[in-house]
């Protein structure tokens, strides 16, 4: 094996503070900062679950009958009410 020309990496050379590493969680969720909000028409989920599939954050929550958005972690994109075969899911404007 030939040896190599230059030595390999060493990562005891780094600063400890060149790129610090968060020490706690950020206590701010999504649902914090969202504008829009998803609501689900009852009458029109058939459970087909294509808005479970396509949510980023997965705020998606299974209900007996239809499925409804845990809104603590819902940011508000929209694409549950796009990616909805039965047009069930609008967006409304977040209460101030």
């Amino acid at each position: 094996m030939k040896q190599q020309a230059k030595p390999m990496f060493d990562a005891t050379t780094i600063p400890g503070d060149l790129c610090p590493i968060a020490t706690r969680a950020n206590p701010m969720l999504p649902g914090d900062w969202r504008s829009m909000r998803p609501v689900v028409d009852r009458a029109k989920c058939v459970k087909c679950a294509v808005c479970w599939l396509h949510c980023p954050v997965q705020c998606v929550v299974e209900k007996a009958a239809w499925f409804d958005f845990d809104l603590a972690t819902c940011k508000g994109c929209g694409i549950c009410m796009v990616e909805c075969p039965h047009g069930a899911i609008s967006m409304i404007e977040e209460a101030a």
